[in-house]
Order: structure tokens, then sequence, then C-alpha cells
């Protein structure tokens, strides 16, 4: 499952399975307590989800989590601000 996270703004990625957007990764709240949740932009049948998206959101208690989630995601900085 090749996932990348290409960072958009701080706290911002778009996940991307073979070169293609498929999700949205976001940081909500402040960083000593945020919590990131991973979105499928398109809902479709649980079947035809791509794993390990068994729901069209979840979310995890840090961006390590999430990363960890989709199968070690590495992070391609597309030059914004280096922050997450």
């Amino acid at each position: 499952m090749p996932y990348t996270l290409s960072r958009l703004a701080p706290g911002s990625y778009d996940v991307l399975r073979d070169g293609v957007i498929i999700a949205s990764l976001v940081r909500s709240g402040t960083t000593s307590n945020a919590t990131w949740t991973a979105e499928l932009l398109v809902d479709v049948h649980p079947r035809r989800r791509p794993a390990p998206f068994t729901e069209t959101e979840h979310t995890f208690g840090s961006l390590e989590e999430a990363q960890n989630w989709l199968g070690g995601a590495e992070i391609q900085d597309t030059g914004g601000d280096s922050r997450t």
C-alpha cells in the first residue's frame, strides 16, 4: 500500500495512493493536544474503500500514528512551510 503525504500547509496533507489524491489528513487543535483526521475524498461502498480505510473518516492522536496506520506513509514536502 504505497501511500504518500503531500504537505499543503502546516497541519494539512493530501493523502496519495499510487500518485492519486484519495484523502486528506488534517490536524485539529493546538500542537500539544492535536488530533489528526484522515478522510476519504469520495464516500464509496465499504468493499471498495482502499485499505486500511474501513470508514470514510479515521482519527489519530498524532501525525506519526496516522503515518503508521497508512503503512508508513512518507511525507513529500512540496516546498511549503516545514512545520507540521
